[in-house]
């Protein structure tokens, strides 16, 4: 059993298997589910991401407030028409993000990886990832499990609620489970995934959750499409060879730290921040009325 990141490793180290093996075997074990059983819920849990991935590709859907209705649709038309300032790699992956939040949004089938309003990360990684290297869904799902992992020393030692730790344990957490999978899915070591983890959560340090009008859509579909470049380029740092000087374990302390500081205005509440700006509140406004 594990309770952080260097544990993790550590156990990856001594018994000569990559993290997502170490993840599976605990998982057999507390879940008393077989090797087979696992894998067939992470084949149907990638189902349903890689459909909210690219449902709204194509077309948009109505959310309340319709605040990030056909976002996904926009940024995929001018991937394929322009191929964008970070090409079309970099660019298709956003679209893929806004589109799992859309459908969120529009109260469509998602998963919360780890939770809802973070939903487009993981899903964007992972299936840029595979369709960048050719892969197959086997190394997808060894990339779920090693994210899953991470998620889980998260839960363990810290926390993935906004309401609790402001959006960088939303869409931070998940940026770090994606870069791991990520690191991982391009032949990265046990210690790579863990410093992938640690860049990404160091790059969103201290990062509010705001939501406009109270709605998990805006700034939230915008943070998904950023946090999964975050993951990306934090996955290429530690594959790199770049160190990450403060440990993951340390960085994960240091953002539930942070995120008990933040005021109550600046932890879902759609109070502070963007929220509270007139813009953000006129939209308030024009959606529930008077409040």
């Amino acid at each position: 059993m594990y309770t952080t990141v260097s544990e993790l490793c550590k156990l990856s180290e001594t018994e000569g298997k990559a993290l997502w093996e170490i993840v599976l075997e605990n998982e057999i074990k507390t879940m008393e589910k077989t090797r087979e059983d696992i894998f067939a819920g992470l084949k149907s849990r990638f189902e349903v991401m890689e459909n909210s991935a690219h449902k709204a590709l194509e077309q948009p859907f109505s959310t309340v407030g319709d605040l990030i209705r056909g976002t996904a649709l926009i940024q995929n038309r001018y991937t394929v028409e322009n191929g964008g300032l970070c090409g079309p790699f970099i660019n298709r992956a956003m679209a893929l993000a806004l589109s799992s939040c859309e459908i969120n949004g529009a109260m469509g089938k998602i998963c919360a990886a780890p939770t809802a309003g973070s939903c487009g990360i993981l899903p964007a990684v992972l299936i840029s990832v595979r369709d960048r290297l050719g892969l197959d869904d086997q190394k997808v799902y060894e990339g779920m499990l090693t994210a899953a992992g991470i998620g889980a020393v998260v839960m363990k030692n810290a926390t993935v609620a906004g309401a609790e730790g402001g959006c960088q344990a939303e869409c931070g957490v998940a940026a770090a489970m994606a870069a791991a999978a990520a690191v991982h899915m391009s032949q990265g070591t046990s210690q790579m995934c863990a410093n992938a983890c640690g860049f990404a959560l160091m790059n969103v340090m201290g990062l509010v959750c705001d939501p406009v009008a109270g709605l998990v859509q805006l700034p939230c579909a915008l943070r998904n499409a950023s946090q999964t470049v975050n993951a990306l380029i934090s996955a290429d740092m530690a594959l790199s060879g770049a160190p990450c000087l403060i440990p993951a374990d340390e960085i994960i302390e240091a953002m539930y730290r942070v995120g008990k500081a933040l005021p109550v205005s600046l932890k879902e509440t759609g109070e502070g921040g963007l929220a509270a700006t007139p813009t953000g509140q006129a939209i308030r406004k024009k959606i529930f009325g008077k409040l």
